[in-house]
């Protein structure tokens, strides 16, 4: 089976984290977002993974070295592929037309789930969802007797069903898939000005193609500051980790703090990362994620993110700063 993974988008939510670094190259609890979705699938997958398909908006040698060793530690081999001009999630998907071929499992870049991937034989594909209290800010599936999905619907306003959808999609034959979005790309059917996924599912369900709900067991959203806060939270509980001693200083788990950092007079956690070779003194953290190579002086930080290479001496309580910033008070 091959496996496609969508990472084209901007991330304008998650700004100013995702101005230098794509969404899924966010490192959370020292593993970057993309090395544990793909790390689950190969694990978790009743399918053995062939290839997998990455989508880019463009050209970068630095994230496609990334993404090479985040192949090469599961042993698969990997292409890349452009998508150019944000044009929608067919859009997208249509620039990997190569791999729509077989069994296809295409995982959106934007949340880790945890379950067991296994395929319905007996189905032409399988939508992932989860059930959630309050469905308006979701696409949803509704169901029929025999389980199967009648219909396809984007944010409803009233609450219809509580499935859903979680952007992890599997086609039986990706060859079926591929025709239905050349048909929508040649048509030009767009609907909110882009070529939609869920036209080519809506369209394939109207040709009596049959899918059904895969309910997952667990899902994490990284879309906003606050739901990467939360889902970062969510993992470091799940992970054992050892503590150093450092210098006056109190650890309180979870927290997870990586090589080379230096910590003194200090209060961490619950619920921090640090990054790779970061200092911080004289602070008090909790929940909060602090990436590579920064120095953190005389922090009081609850609720924060801070990306790589930050240099801070301040005390504001609550902070969202992206990468190579300087936030100090004027000496």
């Amino acid at each position: 089976m091959n496996l496609i993974i969508p990472m084209a988008g901007k991330g304008t939510r998650l700004r100013p984290q995702t101005l230098t670094t794509p969404k899924p190259l966010l490192e959370i609890a020292g593993t970057t977002i993309i090395q544990r979705i793909v790390d689950l699938v190969v694990k978790e997958s009743s399918i053995k993974i062939n290839k997998i398909g990455f989508i880019l908006e463009k050209q970068d040698q630095s994230i496609e070295k990334m993404l090479q060793n985040v192949a090469q530690k599961n042993n698969l081999s990997h292409e890349i592929y452009y998508q150019g001009l944000p044009l929608g999630t067919a859009h997208a998907l249509y620039s990997a037309k190569e791999l729509l071929m077989g069994p296809v499992l295409i995982v959106f870049a934007d949340t880790i789930f945890q379950t067991k991937l296994n395929f319905p034989s007996e189905s032409d594909g399988c939508i992932f969802v989860k059930e959630v209290e309050d469905p308006s800010s979701y696409g949803v599936v509704l169901t029929n007797a025999d389980g199967h999905i009648t219909e396809f619907v984007e944010k409803p306003k009233k609450p219809i069903s509580n499935l859903a959808i979680v952007g992890i999609y599997y086609f039986k034959s990706g060859q079926v898939l591929q025709h239905e979005i050349k048909y929508i790309l040649d048509k030009n059917i767009i609907e909110k000005g882009e070529y939609q996924l869920t036209t080519a599912l809506e369209n394939l369900k109207n040709k009596n193609l049959k899918f059904t709900p895969h309910k997952i067991q667990q899902w994490l959203d990284f879309g906003t500051p606050k739901n990467l806060l939360s889902s970062h939270k969510e993992l470091l509980t799940t992970q054992k980790i050892k503590y150093k001693d450092y210098p006056n200083t109190i650890i309180k788990p979870p927290c997870f703090i990586d090589s080379g950092v230096k910590i003194k007079n200090s209060k961490i956690g619950p619920n921090v990362s640090i990054g790779k070779d970061t200092i911080v003194s004289s602070s008090e953290i909790s929940d909060t994620i602090i990436q590579s190579n920064c120095n953190i002086n005389n922090a009081n930080l609850k609720n924060s993110i801070i990306g790589k290479f930050v240099d801070y001496d301040q005390n504001f309580t609550e902070i969202n700063i992206g990468d190579y910033c300087t936030l100090k008070k004027e000496k």
